[in-house]
């Protein structure tokens, strides 16, 4: 589950045949059929998400709240939420769809736009069994590779956030924080922002 999208045998042909493997494009991704699926292209590679179960739903929302509501009040930009197609530079990504994503003042998306094209400030990603393994792999090197000052990986099944921000040569990703249930954790990048892990997660 979370594989890439190899054979493309359940794409329905529009008369044109689909690109192989790797060498995917923002252009080929548009004619994907509107089918409910949520596809990603990383490093020219098609993957296909599953539907989400209700733990990382729950994540989702329950953070966007809190985010939303700290961006909101010291007035610091947006906080978006999938799907919403991030084109990161040099079609590292041709879209990813973060599970949520802040863009800095100033830096966000202006109305109308289907996109966003370049370095968003913060991205997190729940993780779900069918997305595990590409949250913790190909995205946190696309991630860092891309220079996204710090990413968060949630995961309802441990009930734990992560935190990983930029290391001082902007080489890799390092752990910048770690809590469980019972500790409250904060942020490089949204300076002041204090969130109680237990919050975020299905009773």
């Amino acid at each position: 589950m979370g594989e890439p999208a190899y054979p493309l045998d359940f794409l329905e042909s529009d008369g044109q045949s689909w690109p192989v493997q790797g060498t995917w494009t923002y252009e080929d991704y548009l004619r994907l059929p509107d089918d409910g699926r949520r596809y990603e292209v990383l490093r020219g590679v098609l993957y296909v998400t599953p539907s989400p179960i209700y733990d990382h739903q729950f994540a989702v929302i329950r953070l966007g709240y809190y985010l939303t509501d700290f961006i909101l009040k010291n007035d610091l930009g947006v906080l978006l939420p999938a799907p919403f197609d991030v084109r990161l530079p040099r079609k590292l990504a041709d879209p990813v769809e973060p599970d949520l994503l802040w863009v800095r003042k100033g830096n966000e998306p202006k109305a109308g736009d289907k996109d966003f094209s370049g370095v968003p400030d913060l991205v997190v990603e729940v993780l779900s069994p069918g997305t595990r393994g590409r949250d913790q792999g190909i995205k946190v090197s696309i991630y860092q590779e891309a220079g996204i000052p710090e990413y968060w990986l949630v995961d309802p099944k441990a009930r734990t956030v992560v935190i990983y921000g930029q290391s001082e040569d902007g080489r890799r990703y390092v752990e910048w924080a770690r809590g469980g249930v019972e500790d409250v954790v904060g942020s490089t990048v949204l300076a002041g922002l204090r969130l109680a892990v237990d919050k975020i997660f299905p009773c």
